[in-house]
């Protein structure tokens, strides 16, 4: 991969990072502890870990009391804060396939392109990949898949973000077909026409999903930046009732 195409990478992500925690860029390159406020009627909370840098992002009503009891800990120490859940890893490429060969098979993959994807509507079994609105809208631009025998049997989707031109890829593979490194050559084929178009993929994965990041790991990823999952406080958290205990004015 060329220095320049390094460049767009980490320049598109850290413009999407930028937004997506109500920061300035000048924060993610530096080596602080960063409280920002996102404008949301609803409480919020979302954590983030690029580089040196760490961004507690918040709604206006609980950023004081957020800053007060973060405030002074370390990086991980502020990740085990009991207001969020769950963590993902998000990668990025930082190799591809320049030839786009990618290994025989005795499947047949193929790419579909922004209203191709449309035609997918109805096909089921693939959320992490591929999603409609009731009205028929789908986020996810590209789509590589595979068939067997016409039947489809994975696809590896990338979807929009806040920036453009840069997409979150995400894989499945029906189950009776994985373990056959499908889903690896699904993300490679993606990956390679993402980045033949100048598009920017990353990689998003539970940090506790192993299986799924050994695929980015396998098709040339390398992590970039952690994060928690947003707690809106609405209750959706599986450890809600251990919530009810800790006083927090929201």
């Amino acid at each position: 991969m060329t220095p320049e195409m390094k460049g767009l990478i980490k320049n598109k992500i850290e413009e999407m990072l930028s937004r997506e925690y109500c920061c300035s860029i000048d924060d993610l390159r530096g080596k602080d502890v960063v409280f920002s406020t996102r404008v949301t009627d609803a409480p919020f909370l979302k954590i983030l870990a690029y580089r040196d840098c760490v961004v507690v992002c918040t709604s206006e009503k609980l950023k004081l009391k957020i800053k007060d009891i973060l405030q002074g800990k370390s990086r991980d120490e502020i990740f085990e804060i009991p207001f969020v859940y769950g963590q993902t890893i998000h990668c990025i490429p930082d190799g591809y396939d320049k030839d786009g060969k990618f290994g025989s098979t005795e499947y047949d993959f193929d790419i579909l392109l922004d209203n191709e994807v449309k035609l997918l509507k109805g096909v089921s079994g693939f959320e992490n990949s591929l999603s409609f609105d009731e009205k028929g809208y789908t986020p996810t631009k590209v789509v590589c898949i595979a068939r067997d025998n016409g039947k489809i049997i994975g696809i590896a989707g990338a979807s929009e973000t806040y920036v453009s031109n840069v997409l979150e890829v995400g894989v499945d593979v029906l189950e009776d077909y994985r373990k056959s490194k499908i889903g690896t050559r699904l993300v490679k084929q993606l990956t390679y026409e993402l980045l033949k178009q100048k598009i920017v993929p990353f990689y998003s994965a539970s940090v506790t999903n192993i299986a799924s990041q050994m695929v980015a790991n396998r098709c040339g990823y390398i992590p970039m930046w952690i994060d928690t999952y947003g707690n809106i406080f609405d209750g959706s958290s599986v450890y809600n009732e251990m919530l009810t205990g800790i006083k927090i004015d929201i």
